[in-house]
């Protein structure tokens, strides 16, 4: 069986993804690096790098979904005092 596509569509990349690779690039940026710079450099020294690059970023998408969490919080709490 063989699916056939309908509508040629764009695929969608996922909004986390694309904050995660920005938060990569500014933490290599403030270290110095850039993506096409890692090229030059030993293996170890990108693995380092990058495991720190994306720790860093997961740490920070973290604080942005807890301050999205907390923000709803904030306005299902106003909302519910303006019934």
């Amino acid at each position: 069986m063989t699916a056939k596509q309908t509508e040629k569509t764009e695929p969608v990349e996922d909004r986390n993804a694309l904050l995660e690779k920005s938060l990569i690039e500014e933490y290599l940026h403030e270290k110095g690096y850039s993506h096409e710079g890692l090229k030059k450099l030993p293996a170890d020294v990108v693995e380092k790098l990058m495991k720190e690059a994306s720790q860093y970023a997961s740490l920070k998408m973290e604080e942005v979904e807890a301050r999205a969490h907390f923000i709803k919080e904030l306005h299902d709490d106003a909302s519910s005092l303006e019934k």
